[in-house]
């Protein structure tokens, strides 16, 4: 079990908090840090001229930008529509997925129905298909592996240009590509607009509108009050974790439940650096509000409950983000642990065949789950997306916060490296992971490469491990055994509730 010293500031929180928060609100008068914010002044987050600062802050003008290009936007879904398509796969991954899946679930399809693949695991990938469907393939530098990879699968398949659109930089090869392919169309985004903050932008609207969603309603808000709320909100948010509660509670509408997906990435990635952060808990059990290392981000008490709301939230808490990453002294806008995990993938694609890390035994488990607050208990799963998989891991998190008091998440990889993975390796010491793969029953070869789509998911699941491990971080393995991945995940469960 974890010693007093690391815990014992959380034992009056109360105080600690109110003071801190008067003094953070005192300073950000004292600063102009709304000002300083709409005017992109990068230092309000250090030195002048860091790489990530001062060209990540175009997200500030994209509602005003959007608003501009709505006609246009429903206009091209009305004509794919009128091509005959019926559907829109979205190949993505972090910030390019997130809105998109947030998009559609949240709003009734009115045009093309939207899906999201973000996934590189076999059974995910052949359970996707591009039938009667546009496939928009949608990637900020336009080289992100499992993205390129899902297009040229795509590609091979259904070889038709018009049937292919592109969102990405300007001057990326993706653009490169879909010029020389003659792709229906490319859409290039704003290139001063991170991934994570980029769901006002063409990422997030294009797929809104081939879903029919309502753009002019999302898009409908005052951008200087949303500002102002999320000022307040980003204090809050930073003098509770001040305080000792880093672990932020997401409570969220049926109607718009998904967007705990964007908002942990939005939060985790922009602020888990340094050994500093706010952990973002989405679809948390109930009581999980109750620990003493908590607090809690209630949408609907803000106003944001309904799908027409998700614009204005979106804004909100990119701002509260951003706001928190000054009171925390952190740079909202990059992510320097990411790329360690990228690297160690790369390493282990150059150097194949695979070498397994070998399973945790029961020890190893009773070791890693030996935990309390402020600890929190991160599954990451490496297997297909799927409703039964998230209700065998919302059991498994009942369980664990029951036995530990312990904040848990739950994550799919590889979507999760490119969201809460940046906090996993630079956020505070106080992460232990477990790690699941489950080998998918069909594996799909990926054009272009010696490797497949099991392979991939196999050195993603690794090189994430490997890191965590080189970074001190405690983290077992275990291989879900079995074709269904659910059942297996209760076995798990099982197992746990004996060993605890």
């Amino acid at each position: 079990m974890n010693g007093e010293p690391r815990g014992a500031r959380l034992r009056d929180p109360a105080g600690p908090f109110a003071t801190l928060l008067h003094r953070l609100r005192q300073r950000a008068r004292e600063e102009d840090v709304l000002g300083r914010l709409w005017l992109r002044d990068d230092t309000l987050f250090g030195p002048a001229g860091r790489p990530e600062v001062a060209d990540r802050m175009g997200w500030l003008g994209s509602p005003a930008a959007m608003r501009t290009q709505t006609r246009d936007l429903l206009g091209f879904a009305a004509a794919c529509a009128g091509d005959g398509l019926n559907r829109a796969v979205v190949l993505g991954i972090g910030g390019s997925s997130l809105a998109p899946q947030v998009f559609a679930y949240s709003f009734a399809s009115n045009g093309l129905a939207v899906e999201v693949l973000d996934s590189s695991d076999g059974d995910a990938l052949a359970a996707t298909s591009a039938e009667g469907a546009l496939v928009v393939t949608s990637s900020k530098s336009g080289g992100t592996t499992e993205t390129r990879s899902q297009l040229e699968y795509f590609w091979k398949r259904h070889h038709d240009p018009a049937r292919f659109v592109v969102i990405t930089d300007p001057g990326s090869e993706l653009e490169a590509l879909a010029r020389e392919r003659g792709f229906r169309r490319t859409f290039r985004n704003d290139p001063e607009i991170g991934g994570r903050y980029s769901a006002l932008s063409y990422f997030g609207l294009v797929p809104a509108a081939l879903h029919g969603a309502d753009l002019d309603a999302l898009l409908d808000f005052d951008e200087h009050e949303a500002a102002r709320a999320g000022l307040d909100l980003g204090l809050t948010w930073a003098a509770h974790a001040l305080a000792g509660r880093d672990k932020l509670i997401l409570r969220l509408s049926a109607a718009i439940a998904t967007v705990g997906l964007w908002l942990e990435q939005l939060i985790a990635e922009s602020l888990g650096k340094e050994g500093r952060g706010i952990l973002p808990v989405a679809d948390a059990p109930p009581g999980a509000e109750d620990g003493p290392d908590r607090q809690t981000f209630d949408a609907a008490a803000h106003g944001f409950a309904a799908p027409e709301d998700l614009g204005r939230l979106f804004f909100t808490t990119e701002v509260a983000t951003a706001v928190a990453g000054w009171a925390l002294e952190v740079n909202p806008f990059d992510q320097p642990d990411v790329q360690a995990t990228k690297d160690a993938i790369k390493g282990i694609l150059d150097d194949l065949p695979l070498r397994d890390e070998g399973e945790a035994g029961d020890e190893d488990l009773r070791a890693l789950l030996d935990a309390q607050p402020p600890d929190y208990l991160a599954l990451l799963a490496f297997v297909a997306p799927s409703p039964a998989v998230d209700e065998a891991a919302q059991t498994l998190r009942e369980l664990l916060q029951e036995r530990t008091g312990c904040a848990t998440t739950f994550g799919y990889g590889p979507r999760y490296m490119h969201s809460t993975g940046q906090l996993h390796k630079g956020g505070p010491p106080t992460g232990r992971f477990l790690q699941l793969v489950h080998e998918a029953d069909q594996d799909r070869d990926i054009p272009g490469r010696d490797f497949s789509f099991e392979t991939l998911k196999s050195a993603q699941a690794l090189g994430d491990l490997r890191t965590l491990r080189e970074r001190g971080k405690p983290a077992e393995r275990l291989r879900l055994a079995g074709e269904d991945a659910a059942a297996a995940l209760r076995r798990l469960t099982d197992r746990i509730q004996r060993l605890l």
